[in-house]
């Protein structure tokens, strides 16, 4: 495959595609969890059981579309085998979250029924997101070749990427109050209105190139291992497995950050749902800050996204940590800047380093499996939401936690909610780092060597 620049339009529409995944999961892990327990006062643990059902079909569903929509079709072969599962993942997935939200009344009157209506819809959604987001994935080691075009992406994507977290967690909150179960289906309706304009942004950044297709299907002419078969192999590359584990656990501990600042404003200092738009635009801040920071780090340790992905967790462990000893709002929003700076850090270098991971593998294996690759990549990160929420159960249920209260909560119950918000996350996080640390042996001149490679295999 032939290498061409590309312009700062595709990269900035690729970058949409970023904004979409954070803006959507972002919304979902910041308001599905409270609206159940606190909104509808279904138990908590109804509302955990419900996840886990939720991280069982996402098991089946994330490799599985990775593997299927890697097929040829007569639509694939014309317009590409992953943009336009891209574009109807997107829509489909917009519309579904609706659902989540839009309760009917007589589902609400029996705990039963909101539990079935909640594994429905959850599953749904994780579906359609996962139909998107997979082929989203797969198409950034083959739409972007060299380091310099994969991190000037990257960096581009990352900036676009940390509005869809801010939008995520600073948008729903100006639509929803704390006790109006009804106000998050509004909510819930906004954000799909933007999830289906992101739709059309994205076109032109995941558009395949006729080398693109002819690739994807002369890898998968040469592709007669089953499905499961690729699953197992791709696990026992050492790389891969430290990606997939670093990213299990960063991802556990951004979603019990991002998930417990309901639970913050309303359960430990007792304000109005609006009061969580400061925290996470403190956040958003420290994200955009740290770019520029981060891009000068990279300049001096150059080509070694592993071990930035590395400092960057430790960074992010300390500053979450330290939300324990907040008791204010200001307080809060200053530790959620400090926890941005590394944030920001570890999504410019993440998808880089899993591009030089996925090389590796594609280098040893003589063979293209992106699909497969990142649908197990999905899997690991959405499994995140299981761990958030038996990470918010056990400490809802250790300390007291009462839902059908709509502020202030007991002094125990309140350190519960601190519990998974800080020291909880910093945990993953340290945990993230020795993952990537101890069992990745990727080095920067492998990676170079894995490009040559490449353009030798003609991969």
């Amino acid at each position: 495959m032939t290498e061409k620049k590309t312009s700062f339009l595709t990269m900035a529409s690729y970058g949409t595609g970023k904004f979409l995944a954070e803006f959507l999961s972002g919304a979902y892990g910041i308001m599905v969890y409270y609206f159940y327990e606190s909104e509808m006062h279904l138990d908590a643990l109804y509302v955990t059981i419900a996840t886990v059902i939720y991280s069982i079909w996402n098991a089946v569903n994330d490799p599985l579309i990775g593997y299927i929509t890697g097929k040829t079709s007569k639509v694939t072969k014309r317009f590409g085998r992953h943009t336009p599962w891209i574009i109807s993942g997107i829509i489909l997935c917009s519309l579904t979250y609706v659902g989540i939200f839009a309760v009917p009344g007589w589902i609400k009157a029996k705990p039963v029924r909101l539990f079935l209506w909640m594994v429905v819809f959850v599953c749904l959604n994780d579906g359609f997101y996962s139909l998107w987001e997979v082929n989203y994935q797969e198409v950034f080691p083959n739409k972007f070749r060299s380091t310099e075009e994969r991190t000037k992406t990257a960096v581009i994507s990352t900036s676009i990427g940390v509005f869809g977290i801010a939008f995520g967690a600073v948008l729903p909150p100006l639509f929803y109050s704390y006790g109006k179960p009804e106000s998050f289906a509004v909510s819930a309706m906004i954000i799909a209105v933007i999830g289906i304009i992101g739709s059309f942004l994205i076109r032109k950044g995941v558009r395949e190139t006729s080398e693109m297709r002819n690739a994807g299907e002369s890898a998968e002419q040469q592709d007669e291992t089953g499905f499961f078969k690729s699953l197992v192999r791709a696990v026992k590359h050492k790389e891969f497995l430290a990606l997939l584990l670093m990213l299990f656990f960063y991802q556990s501990a951004c979603m019990c950050m991002t998930g417990s600042v309901n639970y913050v404003v309303s359960g430990v200092l007792g304000m109005k749902s609006s009061a969580t738009t400061p925290i996470f635009a403190a956040m958003l801040v420290g994200a955009l800050v740290s770019i520029l920071v981060w891009r000068a780090v990279a300049k001096r340790i150059r080509n070694n996204n592993q071990k930035l992905l590395v400092i960057t967790s430790f960074a992010m462990a300390a500053a979450s940590g330290a939300l324990f000893f907040a008791n204010t709002q200001i307080a809060f929003a200053i530790g959620m800047f400090v926890w941005g700076l590394g944030f920001g850090g570890f999504w410019t270098f993440m998808t880089p380093a899993m591009a030089d991971i996925v090389d590796s593998v594609v280098v040893s294996e003589k063979r293209r499996e992106d699909g497969v690759l990142m649908g197990i990549r999905a899997f690991f990160m959405r499994l995140s939401y299981t761990s958030q929420a038996i990470v918010f159960w056990l400490c809802h249920k250790a300390t007291g936690y009462d839902s059908g209260i709509s502020g202030l909560q007991a002094p125990l119950a309140r350190i519960g909610i601190k519990l998974h918000i800080s020291l909880v996350p910093a945990l993953f996080f340290v945990v993230a780092a020795l993952c990537m640390l101890l069992i990745n042996t990727l080095t920067p001149e492998i990676v170079e060597q894995n490009k040559e490679e490449l353009k030798r295999l003609g991969l």
